[in-house]
């Protein structure tokens, strides 16, 4: 009965990300998605302790709205509930905010899939409130003294990316990057000054390890050419990766 009246609480307007819009998030909101009542209470109430506004969502329709709503600062989303399930919502808010998964499954494969989705970490039921608040924490810290990141948008330097819309700019110009290219760029961007290997990179800009791992080399080449005045440059860490790094 609860999940048959908050899904008409919400009427018949799916609740989608607006393409295009880039929304400021609300530094002091966590959205608490799971369809366990007593998981919610239960997240809630230790992040509440921790100094937390706190949101609930009890089915996925109902968070992808309440992401809009409230532009939360982080989601602690569950994967398993009715309505898109929390895979297919890590696929639709990837990039935009960030995403603590909270599951009963205990896969490998799970996790790497949530993961590469976009998920920034993962906790596995049954779990301890307070290693939660601290994973929390840890995520909003890296994500504070990271880019400024609005819903749908990096702004790095002189370099504005518009997720969405697959745009970016520099300086005001648009700068044209083929779609490898620009998912390529919206990774390092998001994890700037950290070094990530070539695995973890097409892991985290292309959701898999296939292609070879040349094809990083070769679209850090291209990319390098067109960051030109935007402040930033892609750093070699020889026999290791790269990072996107402020130009001195």
């Amino acid at each position: 009965m609860r999940q048959a009246s908050r899904a008409s609480e919400s009427g018949d307007s799916l609740a989608e990300l607006r393409p295009g819009e880039a929304v400021c998030m609300n530094d002091s909101v966590v959205l608490v998605a799971d369809d366990d009542e007593h998981t919610v209470e239960l997240v809630s109430l230790y992040l509440r302790r921790a100094g937390h506004r706190v949101e609930a969502a009890f089915d996925g329709e109902e968070a992808l709205r309440k992401i809009w709503e409230s532009r939360p600062a982080l989601v602690v989303l569950d994967i398993m509930m009715p309505g898109p399930d929390g895979l297919q919502i890590c696929r639709k808010i990837r990039g935009r905010v960030p995403i603590l998964l909270l599951t009963a499954r205990s896969s490998d494969i799970d996790k790497i899939a949530g993961l590469r989705l976009g998920a920034d970490d993962y906790v596995t039921k049954p779990f301890n409130p307070d290693e939660l608040v601290a994973r929390v924490e840890a995520i909003l810290r890296r994500v504070g003294s990271g880019p400024e990141v609005q819903l749908g948008r990096i702004e790095l330097g002189h370099l504005l990316m518009d997720l969405d819309r697959h745009e970016a700019t520099i300086g005001g110009e648009v700068v044209s990057f083929t779609p490898k290219e620009f998912d390529l760029l919206a990774t390092f961007a998001r994890f700037p000054n950290v070094l990530l290997d070539r695995d973890r990179l097409l892991d985290l800009a292309w959701g898999t390890s296939f292609y070879a791992l040349r094809t990083i080399d070769v679209h850090v080449a291209r990319i390098r050419e067109k960051l030109k005045g935007s402040g930033l440059r892609i750093e070699t860490v020889w026999g290791t990766g790269y990072r996107l790094v402020a130009e001195v």
